[in-house]
């Protein structure tokens, strides 16, 4: 297996780095290929300006047309177009990451933004009666599975279906659905670590074992049953899921996860 670790975290000793460390150390000692991009050691710029589309920018700027006039000229800046080659080589991407403001930190959503282009991650397939391009179970990253290994501040229950800050399932399923699914990758159950703030290194023993567990276990977990939009459960063009599929009480985003 081949895997991809994306992290975003700017302190190397963090709990995040550890855990980072462990992954490498885990997947390479299982005889797994592994490769880091480490977002703040690169020193990664996480703004999309014309300067990422070089001789493809307009003038005024429209950020999906040109990035993928620039994707299919090969004129996107070298760092884009490393990390794009690297999400082509991997199996598995893993994202390490803190949740900051109940998302990924920014240069994280930066690294999203500037890598998945028009033409790479979107804006590819066919658009007919039928079909409503290639997304949501189909596209360039198709045949690969992505891991988010978030660590939270909070406690569990802050975080379930009645806490306060909602559901933790309906908090990342804007990067697993929107983000990561949409452009073919399929999305494996989540490992969250709660109350990181308060972790003596007692806890961190017993999570050090479960999240040796989960790596080692990557290519057997089933992914989130996510509903593929072009394989009849979806009205097209108006991409509205048909009347009768959900179970009997279902709403909100589970609406899009099969059974």
């Amino acid at each position: 297996m081949k895997t991809l670790i994306v992290y975003a975290h700017p302190e190397p000793g963090s709990l995040n780095g550890s855990l980072k460390d462990l992954a490498v150390a885990t997947l390479e000692g299982a005889g797994h290929e592994v490769r880091v991009s480490d977002l703040y050691a690169m020193n990664w710029k996480a703004v999309v300006d014309a300067a990422d589309f070089g001789p493809s920018a307009s003038s005024p700027l429209k950020v999906p047309l040109d990035s993928g006039r620039a994707f299919d000229t090969g004129t996107l800046t070298a760092d884009v177009r490393a990390e794009q080659r690297k999400l082509l080589w991997a199996d598995t991407i893993v994202f390490q990451f803190p949740l900051w403001w109940y998302t990924m930190p920014a240069i994280l959503k930066g690294w999203v933004d500037r890598v998945f282009t028009y033409h790479f991650a979107y804006g590819v397939g066919e658009h007919s009666d039928t079909r409503y391009g290639e997304r949501f179970g189909e596209g360039t990253l198709a045949g690969r599975k992505a891991l988010l290994s978030v660590t939270v501040g909070g406690p569990e229950a802050h975080y379930a279906a009645r806490g306060i800050n909602g559901p933790i399932d309906d908090l990342l399923f804007p990067i697993h659905h929107g983000i990561l699914y949409y452009p073919g990758i399929e999305v494996l159950p989540p490992f969250v670590l709660y109350g990181a703030d308060r972790m003596d290194e007692e806890g961190y023993q017993a999570v050090a074992k479960s999240w040796e567990r989960r790596l080692l276990t990557l290519e057997s977990t089933e992914p989130i049953a996510f509903r593929r939009q072009n394989f009849g459960d979806y009205e097209i063009p108006s991409l509205r899921l048909k009347e009768g599929l959900e179970p009997p009480g279902r709403t909100g985003f589970g609406l899009h996860v099969r059974g």
